[in-house]
């Protein structure tokens, strides 16, 4: 009996405007930052096998979640695995980020959904858009609660909740200076085993109870950060999730105010604008902007702003980057602000004006921009550095400064020579070589040379 052809699919392939290669090699990038190398029924596959599901054959394992992934990439669209004529079945990976599931189920779903070691998914988790829907007002008022307090618990007290801070802390600095893909599976050993036996112990007082949510939240961000920076991104999408569940448990507006600007850029980096717009929005809204310190209220205006330029909404953009370097100008001794923010300074709003600059079609004053965070950003923030100098180096080939560009690159790779581990730093790389590509067969030296580093790097880290 003849199979019936899947005209949704073939209509997706047709809107996308890519053949069965391209659609394949699109679906290999997303499996491989989903699943982290681990071998899965459809974990790598070919044209053909594009060809097969159009053709009617029925897609297994993790194929439908993934195709559905890269095409929401390409049309910058959610696409539903309805949409594309697939049927799914629900994954626990997944059901840890429905609203409803408390934060501390979700903190032991989180662990069985990941491998502490290998870090890997279990098959059905993968970085949705349908994820990043928001929860209505009645949510937040719910979690603000306190939940009840099991008998028996541990005592926990300040001491606690400073400990759990200052290893945040630890780990926040280590993840700029090294990149996300250093150290996260220690911190991940202490998020899942340490973290539920301290949230469910019994405090002294309500504030504490909040300050050690606050402080749980806050760590589960951090793991989420360090996992979208080394591309980890359904990963990433799931330790928000919870960080936000918990951050709501705190009644911490500010902190779900960073959160959120986390997801955001996340989404932007992932290419899902409207997404993007509306959870920095959210993350500017009400007490989460209005309860921030100046130098939290300047890093979720200028992150705004970039989703702002990067809607085409270039009049709003401009005016939120304008309150983003007021607010950063207000920040002084004397304020004391949260320890998520050390790392956003003069070097950081200089980054995220320059990457908004360059949305709104400015390159020129974009490098301008970016050349003042490479100056004035210090030696402990290396990744971040890494990650900069990349985007210059684009901006300026943009403009028809290839020799200018290889330059710039080159510090890439020197950075990331000297260890670095970090996903978006490598990103920077093989973005190098694809923008370099065009210029290959003109014989100039500094192209040439950068493309055989570029090259031989990116043989000894894949």
């Amino acid at each position: 009996m003849a199979r019936e052809k899947n005209q949704r699919l073939a209509a997706l392939l047709e809107e996308a405007c890519w053949s069965r290669a391209q659609a394949a090699s699109a679906y290999n990038r997303v499996a491989a930052e989903t699943l982290g190398g681990e071998v899965r029924e459809n974990s790598r596959i070919g044209p053909s096998h594009v060809s097969m599901w159009v053709g009617g054959t029925k897609a297994t394992g993790v194929a439908p979640i993934l195709l559905c992934q890269a095409l929401s990439r390409r049309l910058k669209r959610e696409v539903a695995p309805q949409e594309a004529g697939f049927t799914v079945p629900d994954s626990p990976a997944q059901e840890a980020l429905d609203w409803s599931v408390d934060p501390l189920i979700a903190l032991n779903a989180l662990g069985s959904g990941v491998d502490a070691k290998r870090r890997r998914l279990l098959a059905g988790g993968v970085y949705s858009a349908m994820s990043l829907i928001l929860p209505d007002e009645a949510w937040w008022r719910a979690m603000a609660q306190p939940p009840e307090t099991p008998p028996g618990g541990k005592r926990v007290g300040r001491g606690d909740v400073e400990t759990v801070q200052e290893l945040t802390l630890a780990f926040s600095r280590m993840d700029q200076k090294r990149g996300g893909g250093h150290g996260r599976s220690a911190l991940d050993e202490y998020l899942h085993l340490e973290i539920p036996r301290l949230l469910t112990g019994r405090f002294p007082d309500d504030p504490t109870r909040r300050t050690m949510f606050s402080a749980s939240a806050e760590l589960a961000y951090l793991s989420g950060w360090m996992s979208f920076d080394n591309s980890e991104h359904a990963v990433a999408l799931q330790r928000f999730n919870t960080a936000l569940k918990l951050a709501a448990r705190a009644g911490d507006a500010p902190l779900s105010g960073h959160i959120m600007r986390a997801m955001a850029h996340q989404a932007l980096d992932m290419g899902l604008r409207p997404k993007a717009l509306q959870l920095a929005r959210a993350s500017v809204h009400g007490e989460r902007y209005l309860s921030a310190t100046p130098r939290e209220r300047a890093l979720l205006g200028v992150v705004h702003a970039r989703t702002l330029a990067a809607s085409n909404r270039k009049t709003e953009a401009a005016k939120a980057l304008l309150r983003a370097e007021d607010d950063l100008s207000k920040a002084r001794e004397g304020i004391k602000e949260p320890n998520r923010t050390f790392f956003f300074g003069e070097a950081s709003l200089a980054h995220e004006t320059a990457c908004t600059l360059r949305d709104l079609g400015d390159p020129k004053r974009a490098v301008r921009e970016f050349q003042h965070s490479v100056r004035t950003r210090g030696a402990q923030f290396r990744r971040t550095h890494a990650v900069t100098l990349g985007y210059m180096g684009a901006t300026q080939l943009t403009q028809g400064s290839v020799e200018e560009a290889c330059a710039t690159w080159s510090h890439v790779l020197d950075a990331m020579e000297d260890g670095i581990y970090s996903g978006r730093a490598r990103g920077t790389v093989v973005d190098m070589r694809r923008l370099l590509s065009p210029y290959r067969a003109r014989g100039i030296p500094a192209v040439g040379s950068l493309n055989a580093r570029a090259t031989a790097y990116l043989a000894n880290v894949d």
